[in-house]
């Protein structure tokens, strides 16, 4: 059952939102536990409060969110949307929301701002770390996976595992949220309520699909390679990348998913034909831009995600099979990791993203997640190390490393 409907109001006075300094108020205004924000390489938004829940049930959840949306445009709300996050496992329940308020400005890559220096780290030493699979296990899964794959199994599975960091201090959400924001803000910026007393803080670099008015664009990412601090080193890594055939094959598997996922929408749908690279501050990754116009306008950002989720670059190919290995593989559930976090409006417009480099954030515990696309020339340790490279997002946000 949703919660009862309340007409969302507007700030008082909010700033213009293409001015100076607007996009990183917002990000410095979050507030853990009654706030949702997310920062797009098009928008920033902030919403706080919440005035109807999206209930969880057998239903398709576009429909349950387009019917949450209906009931608060019909109470009279200044366009309301929905905003939160899905989780990984289709049994799962998705903490979406109808908030109160929603505040909104430019790309934080659009705020001059965004370059000062934030608040610095004040955890530093005091985490507790503690590994999930341990990286010898984890790469004895790989192996085992690659082995099944060698014998035709199947084609491709992704194995995560993760970090349990403990803090002797109260956990400092919004400064590790401007931390990963000023890290990469040319990415998507999250922080969304995960359950009660959790919450889902994270940088993602992949859209998973956007949706505006009769178009489409989704951006799968696979095929990674860790950045380096020697410039001629990360640039002989990233032609590297470009070139390797293990890792274009990776793509290619995502992309042809995509591709026929999208098609039953689309009347028209435009795939380049090979991959370009896209780079955070750790890492290098394979990059597709799909581009269409929708053959149905009542299709909305919603129904085109479930569709894709979850795509072979955080599941694995055939999807069934993939999503058996990992949990056969993973000794821990992934909750909202690989799942997605995002927005719709009432008109269907909206951002998913794919939640990874992230957290889940409970009391004084973090728990980090990172995964690996495993296909059958993978090599157990290149693939454990590509899971300590992306566990550097966020750990140098908090000040922790391995």
């Amino acid at each position: 059952m949703s919660a009862s409907l309340r007409v969302p109001t507007s700030p008082a006075a909010p700033p213009p939102a293409d001015s100076p300094g607007a996009a990183t108020a917002l990000l410095e205004a979050y507030r853990p536990g009654t706030d949702r924000f997310l920062a797009t390489p098009r928008h920033t938004l902030l919403a706080s409060g919440t005035t109807a829940l999206v209930p969880h049930g057998a239903r398709p959840l576009a429909q349950r969110v387009r019917e949450v949306l209906d009931a608060a445009r019909r109470a009279g709300g200044p366009a309301p949307v929905v905003v939160g996050s899905v989780p990984f496992s289709p049994g799962g329940a998705a903490v979406l929301a109808v908030p109160e308020t929603v505040r909104r400005a430019a790309s934080l890559r659009a705020d001059p701002l965004i370059a000062l220096r934030g608040p610095g780290v004040e955890q530093g030493d005091d985490w507790r770390i503690r590994e999930i699979p341990a990286a010898a296990e984890y790469s004895a899964a790989v192996a085992a996976a690659v082995r099944r794959m060698r014998a035709g199994e199947f084609d491709k599975v992704v194995l995560a595992r993760t970090l349990e960091l403990t803090s002797a201090r109260d956990l400092d959400l919004t400064g590790m949220l401007g931390r990963l924001a000023r890290r990469d803000p040319d990415g998507y910026t999250f922080a969304v309520p995960s359950g009660p007393g959790r919450t889902l803080v994270g940088a993602s670099p992949e859209l998973l699909v956007a949706r505006r008015g009769g178009r489409l664009v989704a951006n799968p990412l696979a095929g990674s390679a860790p950045r380096s601090s020697d410039l001629a080193e990360d640039v002989r890594r990233a032609a590297a990348l470009l070139d390797s055939p293990k890792d274009l094959h990776e793509h290619a598997v995502v992309v042809d998913a995509i591709r026929e996922a999208l098609a039953p929408f689309c009347a028209r749908l435009d795939v380049p034909e090979r991959p370009t690279l896209v780079r955070t501050a750790a890492m290098w990754h394979l990059s597709t831009t799909l581009s269409g116009e929708l053959r149905d306008p009542s299709s909305t950002a919603l129904d085109l995600a479930s569709a894709l989720h979850p795509t072979p670059a955080v599941c694995g190919t055939p999807t069934d099979v993939a999503r058996q290995v990992i949990a056969d593989s993973e000794p821990f559930d992934r909750g909202a990791y690989t799942g997605m976090v995002g927005w719709q409006d009432a008109d269907g417009d909206g951002d998913w993203v794919v939640t990874i480099r992230c957290a889940e954030a409970e009391g004084r515990t973090l728990r980090l997640f990172a995964g690996a696309g495993v296909v059958a020339q993978s090599s157990p340790a290149a693939e454990t190390a590509e899971t300590e490279a992306k566990f550097q997002t966020f750990l140098s946000a908090v000040g922790a490393s391995l």
